[in-house]
Formats: C-alpha cells, sequence, structure tokens
C-alpha cells in the first residue's frame, strides 16, 4: 500500500457513521446518507491537507455498501475489513460505544496498514445475487418451520380448529414455495445478464452435487472468482480446512478444520459431497477408500467437500466442463 500518513475508523451503523482519525485524536458522527459521506470526506481534509490517507471499516453487509459504493465512485482509498478481525485484535476492551468502536478500528487499521489490500465493492450483479440467495434462505427457513408445525399439529391433535389451522398452513406453504421458485427464475435472470457469470454457472452445474444454490453462492462469495487466488484459500474461508494443532513435544494433536468459517457454503457443501458419493462414481470411490482406511466418516465427507472446490475452480481456470476420469466414465 502506500506510504499513508493516516487513517480513518469508521463505526458503520443503519442511520449514522462515526469517525475517528487516528493520529489526530478527533472524532465526529456523520448520517449514513451520499449527504454524509459527503461531509465526512470535507470534514477528513480540514485535517489531512492533501496528503495520502485510507478509511477503514466493518463489512456489516447493508449498511456499509452504499459507503463503499461511494468511496470507489470518489476514488477514495478505503479498508473493508472483517469485524471478528478487528474484535479479536483489540485485546482487552471495557465497554462499547460507537466513539470507542471508531477509534478501535482506526488503531487497527494503523497497526496492519502495510498488510492491507485495498478493498472494492461487489459488482452490481453480484451484489444482486447475493441480496436473492439471502432471501430464498429464509423464506426456506420459514416454509421448513411450517411443515413441522403441520405435521405435529396432525400428529398430536385432532380437532376442528386443528383442521382450519392445517389448512392455512397448506396454503401459507404454497404460497412460499410460489415465491421460492420465483426467486430462483430471478436468479437465473442475473446470470444470464452477465455472460461471465452464465458461463461460470454453467460449468460449475457440471460438477456432480453442484446445482443451481450452491453455484451461485460459490459465484457470490468468490466475487465471480476474482477473490480468491485458489481452492485452498476459499476452503479456509468456508470452513472445510484442516489445520494442524501442535506445540513443543507433547502437545500433537489431529489435524482438525476451525470453527471459523461461513457456516451457510459449510453446509451447502455437505449437502453436495453427500450427494455427490451417490451418483459420483469417483467421488464414492474416494470416499469409501478414505473409510476404509480408518477416517470418521465426517473427515471423508470433508475430504468430498474439498474435492468439489479443488473441481469448481479447475473447470472455471480451464474454462471447460467436468470430465469424469475415464476408468469412472459411465
Amino acid at each position: 500500500m502506500k506510504n499513508y500518513v493516516d487513517v480513518i475508523g469508521i463505526d458503520v451503523s443503519k442511520l449514522t457513521i462515526d469517525a475517528h482519525i487516528h493520529n489526530r485524536a478527533v472524532h465526529r458522527v456523520f448520517s449514513n446518507t451520499p449527504k454524509g459521506y459527503k461531509a465526512l470526506l470535507s470534514w477528513v481534509e480540514k485535517y489531512i491537507l492533501e496528503q495520502p490517507y485510507f478509511l477503514c471499516f466493518e463489512n456489516t453487509g447493508h449498511y456499509s455498501t452504499n459507503l463503499s459504493t461511494y468511496l470507489l465512485e470518489n476514488d477514495i482509498d478505503y479498508v473493508e475489513e472483517s469485524p471478528l478481525a478487528i474484535k479479536r485484535s483489540s485485546g482487552i476492551v471495557r465497554g462499547k460505544t460507537d466513539r470507542l468502536d471508531a477509534a478501535l478500528i482506526a488503531r487497527y487499521a494503523w497497526l496492519y496498514k502495510e498488510e492491507f489490500v485495498l478493498s472494492s465493492p461487489k459488482e452490481q450483479d453480484i451484489q444482486e445475487l447475493g441480496r436473492l440467495l439471502a432471501f430464498r434462505d429464509q423464506l426456506v427457513r420459514d416454509r421448513t418451520g411450517k411443515i413441522s408445525s403441520i405435521k405435529e399439529m396432525q400428529i398430536l391433535l385432532s380437532s376442528p380448529s386443528t383442521d382450519a389451522c392445517c389448512k392455512i398452513i397448506k396454503k401459507t406453504i404454497h404460497h412460499l414455495t410460489k415465491q421460492i421458485v420465483a426467486l430462483e427464475n430471478r436468479i437465473k435472470i442475473i446470470l444470464k445478464k452477465d455472460e461471465t457469470l452464465e458461463k461460470n454457472y454453467e460449468l460449475l452445474v457440471t460438477i456432480k452435487g453442484v446445482g443451481l444454490i450452491l453455484s451461485c453462492q460459490i459465484l457470490y462469495h468468490t466475487s465471480n472468482f476474482k477473490r480468491f487466488d485458489g481452492w485452498r484459500q476459499f476452503s479456509s474461508y468456508c470452513g472445510t480446512a484442516p489445520f494442524q494443532h501442535s506445540s513443543g513435544t507433547s502437545i500433537r494433536r489431529k489435524n482438525k478444520i476451525h470453527q471459523i468459517g461461513d457456516r451457510k457454503m459449510k453446509t451447502l457443501l455437505t449437502l453436495a459431497s453427500v450427494s455427490a458419493i451417490q451418483f459420483d462414481k469417483e467421488l464414492k470411490h474416494y470416499y469409501n477408500k478414505k473409510v476404509t482406511e480408518g477416517k470418521p466418516k465426517m473427515v471423508a465427507i470433508n475430504n468430498v467437500r474439498n474435492k468439489i472446490l479443488a473441481r469448481a475452480f479447475a473447470v472455471v481456470k480451464r474454462g471447460t466442463p467436468y470430465v469424469p476420469m475415464q476408468q469412472f466414465a459411465a
């Protein structure tokens, strides 16, 4: 990165943004609107006269998206960092306020400025894809809850009121299903708008176990394969990469995955792996081999998850569909 003279820590909330200039130790609150962003930059330039600086703030989803877009349009350097990384680097902190959080973010950014890579917002189609996937996930959870409710009512209760409730729940389930299908159709339209997105999607679904939702989640989290250098890096992000645990000569534990990771991706990859070992002869042979070697079944499943990720990055890099090995081809 550049030889920055200062950094501005930003704590983003729904309505406001708290700004703290690290080396000047000054703080001010602005509205989380384009008008507030303009006032923020004017305020910063009063203290930092035409010298290089950058802003740092946590990735807070919808709340920080407009800020990142505004900074990009105005050619302002910024870093959008993981909230967990900032929290774990802060040490022992007593109390919590937006002002304190802004100061901690500024301190974190100043300490680690040499290691940062400047951020940029996801492309508009990728952002839209993420919003649709998140809303679809919410509807699926709602539908699953309603299905569980109706099963319990039918088993445990029997009365006219129960019958009426069941009819209402069935209508709700039917309506939710229609909305889920509508969202999936909208997702397909988004994919077709971008030639690269559509091509990578078509390559991903050639892999057994990878369908519409998993392929779209991979496209979203990798920013259409621009965010990560390879599948191992992405596996670490998802939480499926095993890590060594040892210390001195006495502690030697088996390699295991870390609890930090994207839970949604991990779940989808698990479902994809269970499906793949049933319909993909190569992965079925690989899974059985690991189990025969004495590996626990979940460890073998995790190996399959990483195989799927490796295939995903391979087909996109080559630009050709996945083709099974000749000995396993149907």
